[in-house]
């Protein structure tokens, strides 16, 4: 009998995100998928279900609408050039607000923490971001706890990463949180990836 789907995972992407942001987790939480019993659902979301151009001109087509999807459990919001036009459109700072209340676990990669800080959804947390981002994101919120050193950091409902390659670290520590450390080591030895969280956080 197969197993109910019931993990849904949901990656938002936008016109100017950075690829790296968005393929790092979306290859990372898909090769999880493919091994895990949970049998996640990882989808790809835009505002209105049309294609976007990512930052260095990578054309993604999503899988659905963000409004059009069941509740996710988990949403993430990847960074990119892009991510400060959204950190200025009240619509979707609305979007994340009315996403926020029926997703237990917020995910911000890179400067995706911009824009959820720009949303007043990081007051008062410390929060990673791209080491050149720090500046902007007290900016938009000067309650957080900016810390500059983490690779990632895990405020219990709500997951921040630093820039680029640590997307991969963030995404294998939802793998080890969402199933268990031995899930994240395996699709970490799939990749061929040097994981190690002792040294990511």
């Amino acid at each position: 009998m197969a197993t109910t789907r019931l993990l849904r995972i949901g990656i938002f992407c936008f016109d100017d995100v950075d690829e790296l942001d968005l393929v790092g987790p979306y290859g990372v939480l898909n090769a999880w998928a493919e091994r895990s019993p949970l049998r996640p659902e990882i989808s790809t979301l835009t505002a209105d279900g049309s294609g976007v151009r990512c930052a260095h001109g990578l054309r993604l087509l999503p899988d659905a609408a963000a409004d059009e999807v069941e509740p996710l459990h988990v949403l993430v919001h990847p960074g990119g050039p892009g991510a400060r036009t959204l950190a200025a459109d009240p619509a979707h700072l609305a979007w994340l607000h009315r996403t926020r209340q029926a997703t237990p676990l917020l995910v911000g990669v890179c400067t995706g923490a911009l824009v959820l800080a720009a949303a007043g959804l990081l007051a008062g947390r410390p929060v990673a971001t791209h080491r050149d981002a720090f500046d902007e994101l007290v900016g938009y919120d000067p309650t957080l706890l900016a810390d500059t050193e983490a690779r990632y950091v895990d405020d219990g409902d709500v997951v921040t990463s630093a820039g680029a390659t640590a997307s991969l670290d963030l995404a294998l520590h939802l793998v080890a949180r969402l199933e268990d450390p031995a899930a994240a080591q395996t699709v970490a030895r799939h990749l061929q990836y040097d994981y190690n969280p002792e040294l990511t956080v």
